[in-house]
């Protein structure tokens, strides 16, 4: 690849893109609201949100020094990521809270990329942490779910218009806030009922004596903050 391809290359990845129109914005987040409201459609999504979440677990364990083992994705939209380190302390605290807050601060992220036109820098991103993800998966409903999501983010982003890509873009975003909030309460309804004994929040009290009702309030002020704030990027506010 020569210089000119390369500098061409360069601009088309970290160049700005025109963002849709606003009432196109409004029907992404539409589409998105569809994908989490019905229960028996968020079975099926809820595995992107399950992706995030445990890629969070996983990239904070990597920043805080720990030695990521391996990442499990189940067909029942659970998942589990494994690393070694010391049983307790900062790094274990991180990476016990990173699960729930992955998916809706990634949203945020992503929104101020839309709001400032980095439309494909996003796309790329999101396939390249994909690509890194799936050298840590360890079973095979796993590997199919991050290649399918994976390949999806790729192919729109070679071989599609800057129109479509626009509307994916803003859609996958629109969907990580969205999808972000559903799983506290998700969380929060289980325990209710006597489940989830060692879910993330619980985890977390017991490493830190914290009450789980309080990380689950944390769990709950991210994903909706995020909205907030990622909504308004968005809607261009």
């Amino acid at each position: 690849m020569d210089s000119t391809e390369l500098g061409g290359l360069w601009d088309r990845v970290f160049g700005t893109q025109p963002a849709p129109e606003q009432w196109l914005v409004v029907v992404t987040a539409t589409a998105a609201l569809v994908a989490v409201v019905p229960n028996g459609l968020w079975r099926l999504t809820r595995n992107a949100i399950t992706i995030a979440h445990e890629g969070g677990h996983g990239l904070v364990a990597l920043l805080t020094g720990r030695r990521l083992t391996g990442i499990r994705l189940h067909s029942d939209t659970s998942g589990l990521t494994l690393s070694r380190g010391k049983p307790a302390g900062i790094g274990m605290i991180l990476t016990a809270a990173a699960g729930y807050t992955a998916p809706p601060l990634l949203g945020l992220g992503g929104a101020r990329l839309l709001a400032d036109g980095r439309i494909t820098l996003l796309l790329w991103l999101a396939t390249a942490l994909l690509a890194a993800m799936l050298v840590m998966i360890r079973n095979p409903y796993g590997v199919l779910t991050v290649v399918l999501t994976g390949a999806a983010f790729l192919l729109v982003s070679w071989l599609t218009s800057s129109e479509v890509q626009s509307v994916f873009a803003y859609t996958v975003v629109w969907f990580l806030l969205l999808g972000g909030v559903r799983p506290a309460f998700e969380l929060q309804s289980a325990r209710r009922r006597g489940g989830a004994p060692d879910s993330d929040a619980d985890q977390l009290a017991r490493l830190t004596h914290a009450p789980a009702a309080m990380w689950l309030l944390l769990f709950h002020a991210v994903s909706l903050c995020s909205l907030i704030g990622g909504g308004g990027w968005l809607l261009g506010r």
